[in-house]
């Protein structure tokens, strides 16, 4: 298995771009209310000859062609079945996903919902035909029109996977077990010191979502819709909490690392991290706490200045196919977005592990989005705090 995320934080100028546009309410589905309006772009109404080639810009495992693992390959079938040679461009941070579309040598992208609404706004990706993705119709309903992926009741990509950031503990050092958030928010902490979180300004947003739970007078409807005295208050919390910890991770590997040495006991984690962490005899248990969790949704975004744009279209319908979907999903560590894909993966239980068709468990994850000054939850009286302001935020917050 191979895994690697990090969310760095999203430049100024970056996010001026991405947060253009008039305010306009959303319609249908899931798209969000209270929207920005895109730039007028349109999907093809069909596809015509293949190109011979796709340039791909990937998180690391999402596109495998062997040379990591010669037994993990669904980029080598895909090329001898479409013709398209694959070029992949690995990224390590949504903002080098942004910046690389930018330069409209890539076809598509696989956006985390803290870059895809930037995309958007910005004219760097279009609207997607999910009529000409056959294997769309199979994907998840509750993971199609959503606020990171559509606007307007317009899709912008194809769903790829999902995951929920948990609450990961040590068992031998944290007693009782921990079945809220507040085990990591509370300033009296018994672990101080031995705290971690997730080190990315988009974990403001889970600080918000422990405020909306915990104080509701607040008034906060959606951890990434925050106005400035919301976003005050889970800056304040997130300062406060700061003297509690004793590492920020991105790293999954040091994360695991922290963990068996006891230098973290608690904190934010994934799945998949609690189950290598197992693997290597680490007492640990991961849970999803009552105020519920954020998350991230993936989906994979086809360029407006797309040079491949036919290739691009087979891979978006190839890397959600039941089969290759559920090879991703085992080897990077997700939820599946294919719900045929659950019967095909090796692992017989590996949709169970990450709740692949337990809707109830998702419907208490809220995943990643960008912050624009259009707030998300529909409110039109006030203006939200954009993510540019997240990160100067959050550079405060580590000291």
């Amino acid at each position: 298995m191979r895994l690697t995320r990090t969310l760095a934080a999203c430049t100024v100028l970056a996010l001026a771009t991405a947060c253009g546009g008039s305010s306009s309410p959303g319609k249908g589905g899931g798209s969000s209310g209270g929207a920005f309006t895109p730039p007028k772009l349109s999907a093809p109404k069909a596809l015509g000859e293949t190109e011979g080639a796709v340039n791909l810009i990937a998180w690391a495992g999402y596109a495998e062609d062997g040379s990591n693992d010669k037994s993990v390959d669904w980029v080598t079938p895909f090329e001898k079945e479409t013709g398209c040679q694959v070029n992949t461009k690995v990224a390590g941070t949504s903002d080098e996903m942004v910046s690389l579309m930018k330069t409209g040598q890539y076809d598509a992208v696989s956006a985390s919902g803290d870059a895809s609404l930037r995309l958007i706004a910005s004219g760097d990706a279009a609207p997607v035909n999910t009529g000409l993705v056959p294997n769309y119709k199979d994907v998840f309903a509750s993971l199609k029109m959503q606020k990171w992926n559509s606007v307007n009741g317009v899709a912008y990509g194809v769903p790829h996977g999902r995951g929920a950031n948990l609450l990961m503990y040590r068992t031998d050092k944290v007693s009782p077990a921990p079945t809220s958030w507040s085990a990591v928010f509370d300033k009296a902490s018994p672990y101080k010191g031995h705290v971690t979180a997730y080190d990315s300004a988009i974990y403001l947003a889970d600080a918000a979502l422990y405020l909306m739970k915990t104080k509701p007078e607040l008034g906060i409807k959606d951890p990434y819709a925050l106005d400035q005295k919301q976003f005050d208050a889970s800056v304040a919390l997130l300062k406060e909490q700061n003297a509690n910890v004793g590492e920020y991770w991105s790293d999954y590997l040091k994360e695991i690392s922290s963990f068996k040495s006891g230098d973290s006991v608690i904190g934010t984690s994934w799945q998949v991290i609690a189950n290598l962490a197992k693997a290597e005899k680490a007492p640990v248990e991961a849970v999803l706490p009552s105020e519920g969790s954020t998350g991230w949704s993936d989906t994979w975004m086809v360029s407006a200045k797309a040079q491949h744009p036919n290739c691009a279209y087979k891979w978006l319908d190839w890397i959600v196919s039941p089969k290759v979907n559920a090879q991703v999903a085992e080897w990077f560590g997700e939820a599946p977005a294919n719900e045929k894909s659950c019967a095909l993966t090796s692992d017989k239980n590996h949709c169970t592990v990450f709740h692949a068709a337990d809707e109830p468990y998702w419907k208490q994850v809220h995943f990643w989005n960008t912050p624009i000054p259009q707030c998300l939850d529909g409110r039109t009286d006030v203006r939200c705090v954009p993510y540019a302001k997240w990160v100067q935020a959050w550079t405060e917050i580590k000291g």
